[in-house]
């Protein structure tokens, strides 16, 4: 068997994984040992192990999630990055620093994906290991491998699939963006048959509600709107979830605070604690005069009050008042910082306790609400469910009529699916979720001309392939497998 770096680099990912992996709850045999792929998939315990390793590199440190979310968040219309952030949100190209930068995150993806391929090639093969325990781990691994392959496909297009059968091969062609969707389907459908309804003791585990949704999304994505309605409801039709209540500004800490647990609006969040598996993403954002995270933070991350998204906001929306003026530079006197992710106990910049959420329930009733209004036009059902996210964020009852309600009558397809889009916008703020709702709609050029006063090149809406990869990889030409622009 070849050694590579990303071999080795899994070992010591697998030797740690349980205990970085917060919701593992069950303890690994703490005598050392040498982990072997030969020895080591025997059980359900090991199995477990394996899989814990596929998350660290996505949960923690500067090229994890919360430095690509920051990242994603400095391409929208209300966002703007500071220092080596500003080049994102220009759109005027990458320097050598942010080349670098999209090259971790591509890194970071592929060596998440390279464990779960070893899940998924060695767990069936387990000696002592009952077959519903392998099911759910392989469906587990398939389920972050999806989920990896769903950021780098819309990020990068096309890229080389790197899966289970060639795992050792280090020469891969790229293959299309349609072939990469193909195998997030594949992966997903078999995540949905074979995930369990409850993670019970270990939150953040993957679960059927999770590949349900990541189906939705996808399937949004690709244009398979009805099913992409269907899969969504499946989700609210469990009865499981429902939306956190909200009267204040404050109350958004009920989500989004320090150590709130597992919500009801909790579908799929990455997990943290204090101990070394911080959450890096609120240093990024908060600035060390407010206290918002301890006597730290970059202020990396701002918007300007002058802003067209800001000012046309509705200031009685309480997702609005998590904004907050803070002129840190005076040749920026209108700047307002978030306040979304605040940790005051924070002790070091990986210290923050607040748990990253990449599906909620009100992302759930949004993605049925889209995919039925691009289905089935202006319907009552989905007009309601985009009047439940609103009336929550307005501070009230989430089921009972209000005045702020959209009105169906008022509504073509066209302006309610612009309006489900804004809703989003609003409500997935600092989540990582606009850029790419932005370029799916064909409106990412549009709308950051008309918010932001930036105009979008072709090129700009995919990264570079990074040149690590196209000097390892020799399957790859440099110049017709790069992305168009670089």
């Amino acid at each position: 068997m070849r050694t590579t770096r990303h071999t080795l680099r899994f070992f010591w990912m697998l030797g740690i994984g349980c205990a970085l992996f917060v919701a593992c709850q069950k303890e690994l045999d703490q005598e050392p040992r040498n982990i072997l792929e030969e020895n080591f998939y025997n059980t359900a315990q090991e199995a477990e192990a394996a899989v814990n390793a596929i998350f660290p590199p996505l949960r923690l440190g500067g090229q994890g999630i919360a430095t690509y979310n920051a990242t994603l968040e400095c391409h929208t219309d209300y966002a703007y990055g500071r220092g080596s952030w500003a080049q994102f949100n220009d759109f005027a190209g990458l320097d050598a620093v942010n080349t670098n930068r999209v090259a971790d995150f591509w890194e970071t993806f592929y060596l998440a994906i390279r464990n779960a391929n070893l899940v998924i090639k060695n767990v069936p093969d387990g000696t002592d290991i009952s077959e519903e325990d392998i099911n759910r781990y392989v469906a587990e691994a398939r389920y972050m491998r999806a989920w990896c392959y769903f950021h780098l496909v819309r990020n990068w297009g096309g890229v080389p699939l790197r899966i289970e059968t060639n795992i050792e091969e280090r020469d891969v062609p790229r293959s299309t963006a349609d072939e990469v969707y193909a195998l997030i389907d594949a992966d997903l459908r078999l995540a949905e048959t074979h995930l369990p309804e409850s993670n019970g003791a270990q939150p953040g585990r993957p679960t059927v509600w999770m590949a349900k949704t990541l189906l939705s999304e996808y399937l949004l994505t690709r244009g398979e709107y009805q099913e992409a309605r269907e899969k969504a409801q499946d989700v609210i039709n469990s009865g499981l979830f429902n939306l956190v209540p909200v009267q204040s500004v404050d109350d958004w800490q009920r989500i989004f605070g320090v150590g709130v647990g597992v919500t009801s609006e909790e579908v799929f969040h990455f997990k943290y604690s204090r101990e070394g598996q911080g959450n890096y993403y609120p240093f990024i954002i908060n600035h060390p005069s407010t206290g918002f995270f301890g006597a730290m933070g970059a202020y990396a991350q701002y918007t300007d009050s002058a802003n067209v998204f800001f000012e046309e906001w509705d200031d009685e929306d309480l997702r609005k008042g998590l904004w907050y003026p803070l002129a840190f530079d005076p040749a920026q006197p209108r700047t307002l910082l978030q306040k979304k992710f605040i940790d005051p106990n924070a002790t070091n910049e990986y210290g923050a306790i607040n748990d990253f959420p990449l599906y909620r329930y009100a992302e759930v009733l949004l993605l049925f609400a889209e995919a039925d209004a691009r289905s089935n036009g202006v319907t009552a059902e989905a007009v309601e469910t985009v009047n439940k996210v609103k009336r929550r964020a307005y501070g009230l009852a989430i089921v009972a009529p209000s005045p702020i309600d959209y009105q169906a009558g008022d509504l073509s397809p066209e302006s309610f699916v612009d309006a489900i889009l804004q809703e989003r916008a609003y409500e997935f703020q600092f989540e990582g979720k606009r850029w790419f709702d932005l370029k799916r709609s064909g409106k990412a050029a549009e709308i950051l001309q008309a918010n932001k006063g930036v105009s979008i090149a072709d090129k700009h809406f995919l990264w570079p392939i990074p040149l690590a990869e196209m000097n390892y990889n020799e399957a790859l030409d440099p110049s017709a497998d790069q992305n168009p622009g670089y």
